[in-house]
């Protein structure tokens, strides 16, 4: 199945050179992609990859552009932080549809990860939360890659945080 997906990266002060990193993407494997450099220190690249599952997907591409660019660090990848008007053109409803539904259900509506004056929710929580009420057609692949993109963000926010809590939780029991 073709999964699309989105990674964003920064790149290292040293390796910023945007001809040669399409080059060396190319040639890493990653030539499904369509990368994006408009701003100086950052690459994204769209990706339309065939593979068994989301994940799977998501993961070869990740190694794809570590081998091609091993400097640079993943920022995000994606569809995962949303807000409602992207939640309301993946189910294919209105944005004002959308926001009556998460104040009409705001009990059981998924939390935003941020709340705002422009709230961010996981797409993947939205879709699950949509698909339990019924009544929307919601693309499984959208909805795999989804998933599967929220735990990579999740995974590489522990990663970074884990050095920290481990050093305070160190102090604590000692």
């Amino acid at each position: 199945m073709e999964y699309v997906f989105t990674l964003k990266y920064r790149l290292a002060v040293g390796d910023c050179d945007s001809d040669e990193i399409v080059e060396r993407l190319g040639e890493a494997g990653c030539d499904d992609a369509t990368v994006g450099v408009g701003q100086p220190g950052r690459i994204a690249l769209l990706f339309s990859r065939e593979a068994a599952s989301a994940f799977e997907a998501l993961v070869s591409a990740l190694k794809d552009v570590k081998q091609a660019v091993p400097s640079a660090r993943l920022v995000e990848a994606g569809p995962d932080f949303v807000g409602l008007t992207d939640v309301a053109e993946v189910a294919g409803v209105s944005r004002q549809n959308m926001r009556k539904l998460m104040l009409s259900h705001s009990i059981d509506f998924p939390p935003p990860v941020h709340e705002g004056s422009a709230s961010v929710w996981h797409l993947a929580d939205i879709l699950d939360w949509l698909t339990e009420r019924g009544g929307y057609v919601i693309k499984a692949d959208v909805a795999d890659v989804a998933k599967s993109a929220k735990q990579i963000n999740l995974a590489k926010e522990v990663r970074e945080l884990e050095p920290r809590l481990n050093r305070e939780l160190a102090s604590l029991v000692a």
